[in-house]
């Protein structure tokens, strides 16, 4: 079941046109990258999917029908900007916001102390929320995301300000919560992330999107006439290669025109002069693929996968 549905969704501020034509779906259970450079229409198309903002013109469905205040008890909602009460204390701040969901408060206690143990968190619960760290408040954060249970989750930076450690017990949750059935929207610029974790991304730029599909569809269709090869032999000497690279035992090797990787394969594996450990076409990372798109397709028609 689609649990966000965006129909041709614009909105414009004055000269400035922050979505326009957006169509997405997200289902329950995945885990979907909402992506673009700073300015590209992303926070807009959120606010609009939260009814924050109204669109100009199209539809939005969340879980099958306009919004509610019943359905707002069923989104969690990370920003990326910190929007939690400076001058109170952790724990009365998580129950306050727990409470505005329809959390009951001995409800909400017990999973309030299951996640700040969990990130470690429990003896800082009565400090005030100025004196914890960056990367305390980001936590502090996403436990509020998340306290109530939500059926939709969205997330902008989650990583934002946290340490490798936190970074992957953060990750492991979000996946967790992708396991029990969550839909999850991530919007981040850590591509890596993204390449990790997404099911299925679109690339939002100038208020369009100008590529979509699954990660590994996209990755695929972005793969040059390059190879990755791990073995021996003197692979520097092939007569269809343009260019070879050896980088930690591993060979890149950009194929001449006309020559597919099937047809360089066919010719190591008849040939005595080469070990072959490793062959597989060399996939672009989602980085390399977003710089590509936003820096020479801004204004073109979208890219599906």
């Amino acid at each position: 079941m689609n649990s966000v549905l965006l129909e041709q969704v614009s909105k414009r501020f004055g000269e400035t046109q922050a979505a326009d034509n957006i169509s997405f779906e997200v289902q329950s259970g995945e885990i979907f990258g909402l992506l673009g450079p700073n300015g590209a229409g992303k926070t807009t198309t959120i606010r609009m999917m939260l009814d924050i903002l109204r669109p100009d013109n199209g539809r939005i469905a969340i879980f099958g029908g306009p919004m509610t205040e019943e359905k707002k008890n069923q989104i969690g909602y990370l920003p990326e900007e910190r929007g939690l009460y400076a001058d109170q204390k952790l724990m009365d701040v998580i129950l306050y916001l727990a409470s505005l969901k329809g959390m009951d408060k001995r409800t909400a206690v017990a999973a309030a102390e299951t996640y700040l143990k969990q990130l470690d968190l429990w003896q800082h619960k009565d400090k005030k929320i100025s004196a914890l760290s960056r990367g305390m408040h980001q936590k502090a954060q996403f436990i509020v995301t998340v306290l109530h249970d939500p059926d939709l989750i969205i997330v902008d930076e989650p990583f934002s300000g946290l340490d490798p450690v936190n970074t992957e017990l953060i990750r492991q949750m979000i996946l967790g919560l992708r396991d029990q059935g969550k839909a999850i929207i991530m919007s981040t610029h850590q591509m890596h992330q993204v390449e990790a974790m997404c099911d299925r991304i679109v690339l939002i730029h100038r208020g369009r999107i100008v590529l979509e599909g699954a990660v590994d569809a996209v990755r695929r269709q972005f793969a040059g006439n390059t190879v990755e090869v791990s073995g021996t032999g003197p692979f520097d000497q092939l007569p269809h290669v343009q260019l070879s690279e050896h980088h930690n035992k591993t060979w890149h090797l950009t194929l001449g025109e006309g020559v597919a990787p099937n047809d360089l394969l066919r010719e190591l594996v008849n040939n005595d002069a080469y070990v072959i450990e490793h062959f597989s076409v060399a996939l672009p990372s989602l980085n390399e693929i977003f710089i590509s798109i936003v820096g020479e397709n801004g204004d073109d028609n979208p890219i599906k996968s």
